[in-house]
C-alpha cells in the first residue's frame, strides 16, 4: 500500500502543470537532457569511482581498449594493435589521428605519461588501486608505440585498460612551475571521447557537445546536458514537462506508473549489481559469536526468501541468486551448494548449533530499505532477534573499517565488469574490511585466479573458491538487480546487457 501511495503521489506531482500534447525540447534542438541524482563534482574519472562518473567518462573520455557489452570482449580503441611479448610484457601500437579536445594529437608520450603518473608515488588517483597491482612502468618505443612492463602475470590487463584509465595529455597534472595539481582535470577536462565539455558548474550542470574530430563513430545526438537533480519527484516532473529526457535508478513502482503515461517510456534492463548479506564468520565483532558457527550461517541462508525479494522488491529482470557473484560474470559457476528457502531447515540448524531459542543480531544496511526490512523479517521468523540499523553509506563504511559490524546487507556492481575477479578480490581476499571470512586459504585461491592467464585454470580456481564460500556460508547471496529508466518517448535508448548506461548510443526516434 505504501509503495502504491508513493507512486501515485509522484505521478500527481509530475503531471502538475503539464500541458497535454507538450513537445519535448530535446529533439527540436538536438540536445538530450539527462537527470542524475548524484552530484557531479569532478569530471576526471581517474580520480573518481561512482557509477555516475563512469557514465560521464563514457561520454568525454577515451581508453586504449573498449568493452563490447554484448560479447564481453575487449576490442581496440585508441590502441590499434597489441602483442604479448611474454607473460609480463605487452607492446601496444596506437591508431593514427586521435585528438584530444584541445586539438592536440594523442601520442605515445601522452599514454605513457598517463599510466606512469597514475602508478607514481605522488599520485593519489583512484585508478591507482587497480592499475598499481600489476603495472610497473610504461616505456615509449616510438611516436605511436609503447611497452607495458608488468609486475607479475595478470589476466585482466585489457579489462583495466578499457575501463579504469582515461587518457590525458602529457603533463596534465603539472602546473607551469612544475608543481603537481591532482585536480587539474577535475573542472577543465581535456579528454578524447565523443563529447567535449562546453561548461561545468559542479553539483549543478555539465554541458557537452559532440566532438567533431572524434576518432571513432560519431554519436547521433549533438548536445548533452547533464543536470544534478537529487529529488526523484523533481526529476519526474521535469521529464513530464520536457525539461529532462532521461533518468535512471528509478524505483520500480514509480517507473511502471509513470511509464504508463504518454509522456514517458519505462525501460527495464539487466544490471551486474548483486545484493547479499555479509556475515562475520571470522568473529571480528565477537570471537565466539553465533555467526562464527557455520550451521548458524547456513541457517541464515535457508531463512531468506530470495525469490520473493527479487520479484516484488527489485522487479524487472532481477533474479534470485545463490552465488557470491553475478551469474553473467566469467568464473561465476552456479554449480555450487545452494540454500533454498526453508524456514524449518533454518530452525533445525539453529537448534543443532545450540541456538534453538535464537540470538540477537545487529544487521546494518544503507540502501534499498524495503529489501533490508524483508531480510530482517525473514530472520525474525526463524527466531533471530534482529536489530536493523539503517544508516548512511559513510557510517557503514566507517563502522566496517573498525570491525564493528556483525552482518550487513550490501550490494556490488563490479564496475560493470563481467568477471568474478571484480567482486571476489574485494570481498574474499586479503585484509579488505569487506572480507569477513577470515579464511586465509580462500584468499590464496582468489589471488591465484588473478595470477594466471590460463582461462581454464581461472575457471577451476573460481569454482574452488565459490564452492568454499557456499559450503562455509560466508555470504547469504540474495538477488541480481534490474535497472529502471524513464525516458522521453522521442528518445531511442538501447540497453546494454552489463547494465552500464551508454548515453552516446542514444538517438532520436
Amino acid at each position: 500500500m505504501l509503495r502504491t501511495t508513493v507512486a501515485a503521489t509522484a505521478l500527481a506531482t509530475a503531471l502538475a502543470g503539464v500541458t497535454p500534447g507538450v513537445v519535448h525540447a530535446g529533439k527540436q534542438d538536438d540536445t538530450m537532457r539527462v537527470a542524475l541524482a548524484e552530484e557531479i563534482l569532478n569530471l576526471d574519472y581517474n580520480y573518481t569511482t561512482k557509477r555516475e562518473y563512469i557514465i560521464m567518462a563514457e561520454l568525454t573520455d577515451a581508453t586504449l581498449f573498449d568493452l563490447d557489452p554484448e560479447t564481453q570482449k575487449y576490442n581496440p580503441a585508441v590502441a590499434a594493435e597489441w602483442e604479448w611479448i611474454d607473460d609480463t610484457t605487452l607492446d601496444v601500437t596506437l591508431r593514427e589521428g586521435v585528438k584530444f579536445h584541445d586539438g592536440s594529437d594523442l601520442t605515445a608520450e601522452d599514454v605513457a605519461y598517463t599510466y606512469n603518473w597514475i602508478v607514481s608515488d605522488e599520485s593519489e588517483a583512484q585508478a591507482k588501486g587497480t592499475i598499481g597491482r600489476w603495472l610497473d612502468n610504461v616505456e615509449v618505443t616510438g611516436d605511436l608505440s609503447l611497452r607495458f612492463n608488468l609486475k607479475s602475470v595478470y589476466p585482466l590487463v585489457l579489462r583495466d585498460m578499457a575501463q579504469r584509465v582515461k587518457l590525458r595529455p602529457e603533463g596534465a597534472y603539472e602546473t607551469d612551475d612544475g608543481s603537481i595539481d591532482e585536480n587539474a582535470m577535475a573542472i577543465d577536462l581535456v579528454g578524447a571521447g565523443p563529447y567535449r565539455v562546453v561548461s561545468f558548474e559542479p553539483g549543478q550542470e555539465v554541458v557537452l557537445e559532440r566532438f567533431e574530430e572524434y576518432w571513432g563513430d560519431a554519436p547521433a545526438i549533438e548536445n548533452v546536458v547533464v543536470r544534478n537533480l537529487p529529488d526523484i519527484g523533481t526529476q519526474q516532473a521535469e521529464l513530464m514537462s520536457g525539461g529532462v529526457d532521461w533518468m535512471f535508478k528509478v524505483p520500480l513502482d514509480l517507473a511502471e506508473s509513470l511509464g504508463e503515461t504518454p509522456l514517458a517510456t519505462h525501460l527495464s534492463g539487466p544490471d551486474l549489481r548483486v545484493g547479499f548479506l555479509v556475515l562475520d564468520a571470522a568473529g571480528y565483532t565477537d570471537e565466539n559469536g553465533p555467526l562464527t558457527n557455520v550451521k548458524v550461517r547456513q541457517a541464515v541462508n535457508h531463512a531468506l526468501n530470495r525469490e520473493e525479494m527479487a520479484e516484488y522488491l527489485i522487479g524487472g529482470s532481477a533474479e534470485a541468486i545463490h552465488t557470491p557473484c553475478h551469474p553473467a560474470q566469467f568464473g561465476c559457476t552456479e554449480d555450487i551448494p545452494a540454500y533454498p528457502y526453508d524456514p524449518e531447515a533454518a530452525k533445525a540448524l539453529l537448534k543443532e548449533a545450540g541456538y534453538g531459542d535464537g540470538f540477537p543480531m545487529e544487521l546494518w544496511a544503507y540502501r534499498d530499505k524495503p529489501a533490508a526490512e524483508a531480510v530482517a523479517a525473514d530472520l525474525e521468523a526463524v527466531g533471530i532477534d534482529v536489530n536493523l540499523r539503517y544508516v548512511k553509506l559513510a557510517s557503514l563504511n566507517q563502522a566496517r573499517a573498525q570491525q564493528e559490524i556483525p552482518a550487513y546487507f550490501g550490494t556490488w556492481g563490479s564496475g560493470g565488469t563481467a568477471d568474478t575477479a571484480a567482486i571476489a578480490r574485494v570481498h574474499f581476499a586479503g585484509d579488505s574490511d569487506r572480507n569477513l571470512s577470515g579464511d586465509e586459504d580462500l584468499t590464496e585461491i582468489v589471488l591465484a585466479a588473478e595470477q594466471t592467464a590460463d582461462a581454464e585454470k581461472r575457471m577451476a580456481l573460481y569454482e574452488e573458491a565459490l564452492t568454499t564460500i557456499a559450503e562455509q556460508a560466508y555470504w547469504a547471496p540474495l538477488f541480481s538487480y534490474s535497472q529502471n529508466y524513464l525516458v522521453s518517448p522521442e528518445l531511442d535508448f538501447p540497453l546494454s546487457p552489463d547494465g552500464l548506461p551508454r548515453l552516446d548510443d542514444a538517438s532520436w526516434k
